[in-house]
């Protein structure tokens, strides 16, 4: 018996059926061991020992493993073709090595780069041994992103209140995020003008020109500035007698683009399909797994994480083959297309992206859902455009010009003479300019022309666009940052992160994000550096070549990020703040329309508003607190700014009050009416949920925010009421006592009573952070160093916190329950305990309660400063997640 390891399930039950009964085939899925998120994991100090351990699924994995493999006589690690696939093998032989499995029995290791019967005997037919120079890679990439992360975090927290944590990889890619949003704001629009005009010559059709010369000098883009510029051109035109001074047709070629690599097809996927990065390797994992067909599971495409744009020989052949047969000989080039990656190191050399049978059409293939079609079509369709015959245009270009010389327009055209690759596939970008200008009407050179109808045009210069997932994964791709196969993890860590936002499929920002990496330009510039991040990754492709040695690397930058992150030890938040204040100054005191300094505080007209935090993050407030309270969300600026005063919104026709959108601590909020005067009784409010912009503020959405609750209906089984409301964490829907998030604002107004009873069922069997689960421990952290008490993770009603004796304290957003250690939850209570108010109940012993509370605080405050500096000397201290695989 032979004993095959791969990732999946799917992929076990396909090679399975491929192999026979000689072969059992299990699945370890995915990685059986990651590093703990613990002091010590990787440790510096050690030469970089790290400690690897098994969740509990991979415990039970591993042991289904390790019992077949002493039943083997063979084992054969099969697990996926590239660096993370390596690494997951050399964790399996480290594992079945330490539990005494293998006993001299040979192990090998296979990779094929497509499911398919053919591709997967011949792989076991001709094994190899582990590569260690990609473990060794493998083994760099997670100790460097750990290291970076797990040391930066903490630093990050401390500093900057209310922060979430950093990555090597996830902080550049944001700061490309902020440059271009910064670039949006910076950006001062210049007007210019055009000019176009209707032609004809000799009865021919009208076509339109536009003005390239002027009283005798070539127009440049700001050659016209004015209405008067524009006047001035249109007289030109009016009075000149124009004849056809020259007509130029001109042959020109159109290639198809290369094979997709993981980048551009998540690129591609992103223009044509509005597919994110995730949602395109999902499908494509599918894909490649295979489907049912004719009673076999076969995989459809090539492995999808890879840089290589070249295809195998006899896939080459094979789509000749089939171009020739759907589209004949006109459609085949003479030899066929060679394409070279620009990569140095493309994903250890693997193939492109591509159908495993170019005659399996995407027709053909009805079992598919609607995400796996579209996408097994696009890469068929590109991975046969790739060796079509070129597209062959004819370009051409007319003059119009006066008597004078001295006033010339000219019209350009372009026609597709022969479609070529442009038959079966064009690129997304490309789309709108295939026959750009159409095509001209014949016309002699020398004839007379008329110019009829000049018409002047204005415009203004526009800024550039945000980034789109496409053009981001094309940015990073550019710099030479981050991989393929970590794209889709660092956009969703950004957004989890809710450092940006999408609108309308482009990322934004958001503050919190922006105050991020203001701090890192400021303290780490050096690490979130573009050449820096990408001299990382070309080391790293260097170790996995065998050109460098992984420990060598480590200790170098080791050495460097330890001094860097140490000497921030003495630095004070206010010095932070003063750093920010600057480099955001512009962002968070924009220029005033009234002309009053950017920095007036709008209540007491006499303090100084500045960037400041506090326990929930950042926030604007006044220089001259206490005497003077006013206070704004940092993320609501533009709103602050509109709403300085009251402003009417309507009038509201039950009640005949007038609706108004005013300003207060927490920000805007809309309210009825105006309290009556010697009355308790306050007007109905709303405050303006995160995501609205009082700019498309409404009466209509007015009244939503303060007639909430909002009516559902009434549930089938009781009739008792269920209502929709946003609360402190959020919106909600609540029937009785039992209550149920909701993913977005909308879905408070938007969602109806069937879906309403769905997502409370839902909750009733997956309570989750219900009372019922809060009453049994997440994690036991162990005893508390003083008390000797249990300290648990607890899991209520409104997340995840920390328990010791009566003292509950939260667990910090950006962190992980799992992930909570001893050392980490002791400071964390000490804080909460040092702010708990004194009860009333304690007045007959006063004084030994204010001496025992005396004690406490100080005994808090010394085990907080006692943790922080360990904190900081400790490489390792608090749990973030990494960018990469």
């Amino acid at each position: 018996m032979q004993v095959v390891i791969v990732e999946s399930p799917s992929k076990a039950k396909t090679i399975n059926k491929y192999l026979g009964s000689d072969y059992e085939v299990l699945a370890s899925f995915g990685h059986i061991r990651d590093l703990p998120s613990k002091d010590g994991s990787v440790d510096p100090e050690e030469d970089f020992r790290m400690v690897w351990e098994s969740d509990a699924r991979s415990k039970k994995q591993i042991a289904d493993i390790v019992a077949a493999v002493k039943r083997a006589d063979r084992v054969i690690l099969a697990t996926d073709p590239d660096r993370e696939g390596e690494a997951i093998s050399w964790h399996l032989l480290e594992v079945l090595a330490d539990k005494k499995a293998l006993k001299g029995k040979p192990v090998e290791r296979v990779a094929f780069n497509a499911i398919t019967k053919t591709a997967v005997r011949d792989a076991i037919a001709n094994p190899r041994q582990i590569d260690q120079d990609l473990v060794d890679a493998y083994l760099a990439r997670r100790a460097l992103d750990y290291l970076v992360g797990f040391t930066l975090s903490p630093v990050l927290w401390r500093k900057l209140p209310g922060a979430r944590s950093a990555g090597r990889v996830q902080s550049v890619a944001l700061r490309l995020i902020c440059e271009r949003e910064m670039e949006i704001e910076k950006f001062n629009p210049e007007e210019f003008w055009t000019l176009e005009a209707s032609v004809t010559s000799g009865g021919s059709d009208p076509f339109t020109a536009r003005l390239v010369r002027l009283d005798g000098n070539k127009l440049e883009k700001f050659s016209l500035t004015t209405e008067a510029d524009g006047q001035r051109a249109q007289r030109a035109v009016e009075t000149g007698k124009f004849h056809i001074d020259s007509v130029e047709a001109k042959p020109t070629k159109r290639n198809p683009a290369a094979p997709f690599t993981t980048s551009t097809l998540q690129q591609e996927a992103s223009r044509k399909l509005g597919f994110n990065a995730r949602r395109t390797m999902q499908t494509a994992q599918r894909l490649y797994e295979g489907i049912n067909i004719g009673g076999e599971t076969t995989g459809l495409i090539t492995y999808m994480r890879t840089d290589g744009i070249d295809m195998a020989p006899e896939a080459v052949m094979a789509v000749r083959d089939e171009i020739r047969s759907q589209y004949g000989d006109n459609y085949l080039p003479s030899s066929p297309r060679m394409y070279k990656s620009k990569q140095k190191n493309a994903q250890e050399a693997h193939e492109c992206i591509r159908p495993t049978d170019f005659r399996r059409h995407p027709d053909q293939l009805k079992k598919l859902d609607s995400d796996q079609y579209r996408l097994y079509e696009l890469i068929w369709k590109r991975s046969m455009a790739c060796q079509m015959e070129a597209a062959r245009l004819e370009q051409t270009t007319i003059e119009i010009v006066t008597t004078d010389d001295q006033t010339a327009l000219r019209a350009t055209g372009s026609v597709v003479v022969f479609d070529g690759f442009l038959k079966l596939y064009q690129e997304g970008r490309d789309d709108s300019d295939d026959e750009e200008g159409g095509r001209l009407p014949k016309v002699t050179q020398g004839a007379d022309a008329d110019v009829a109808e000049p018409k002047p045009e204005q415009h203004f210069t526009q800024p550039p666009p945000r980034f789109s997932e496409a053009s981001l994964v094309k940015r990073l791709e550019e710099l030479g940052i981050g991989r393929p196969s970590t794209y889709a993890s660092i956009i969703s860590t950004l957004q989890d992160r809710t450092y940006v936002t999408m609108d309308k499929n482009r990322f934004i920002p958001d503050d919190k994000g922006r105050i991020v990496t203001a701090f890192l330009e400021n303290f780490f510039k050096r690490y979130v550096e573009y050449d820096f991040t990408a001299n990382l990754e070309e080391t790293l492709d260097q170790i996995s070549s065998g050109d460098a040695d992984w420990k060598v690397f480590l200790r170098k930058f080791w050495e460097e990020f330890y001094s860097t992150v140490d000497g921030m030890s003495d630095l004070r938040i206010s010095e932070v703040l003063d750093a920010l204040n600057e480099s955001l100054g512009p962002h968070i005191f924009p220029e005033r329309e009234d002309g009053t300094p950017p920095r007036q505080c709008p209540t007491c007209k006499e303090g100084e508003l500045s960037l400041k935090v506090g326990r929930f993050g950042a926030f604007i407030g006044c220089s001259r607190y206490p005497e003077c309270k006013h206070t704004r969300p940092l993320g609501q600026l533009d709103q602050q700014a509109a709403v300085d005063g009251d402003k009417e919104l309507g009038v509201d026709p039950d009640s005949g009050l007038t609706v108004f959108l005013k300003s207060g601590r927490f920000g805007p909020y809309v309210q009825l009416g105006e309290p009556e005067e010697g009355s308790k009784e306050k007007p109905k409010r709303g405050s303006i949920p995160k995501g609205w912009s009082v700019d498309d503020l409404t009466l209509e959405k007015a009244l939503m925010l303060i007639n909430l609750p909002r009516e559902v209906g009434l549930h089938p089984e009781d009739k008792e009421p269920i209502e929709a409301a946003i609360g402190r964490f959020g919106p909600y829907i609540k029937h009785g006592k039992l209550y149920a998030n909701l993913p977005t604002v909308d879905d408070v107004f938007e969602i109806g009573l069937n879906r309403a009873v769905a997502v409370l069922e839902d909750k009733k069997a997956n309570p989750g952070r219900g009372r019922a689960a809060a009453a049994k421990p997440l994690k036991e952290l162990g005893a508390h160093p003083e008390t000797g008490d249990p300290v648990n993770v607890m899991d209520g009603r409104y997340g995840p916190y920390i328990k010791h004796q009566k003292t509950n304290a939260t667990i910090p957003r950006d962190m992980k329950p799992e992930d909570m250690t001893l050392d980490l939850a002791v400071p964390i209570l000490a804080e909460r305990e040092a702010k708990k108010p004194t009860k009333k109940a304690a007045k007959k012993k006063a004084p030994a309660k204010k001496a025992a509370k005396k004690t406490t605080k100080k005994a808090a405050k010394k085990t907080t400063k006692k943790a922080a500096k360990k904190t900081t000397k400790k490489a390792t201290k608090k749990a973030v997640s990494t960018d990469d695989e």
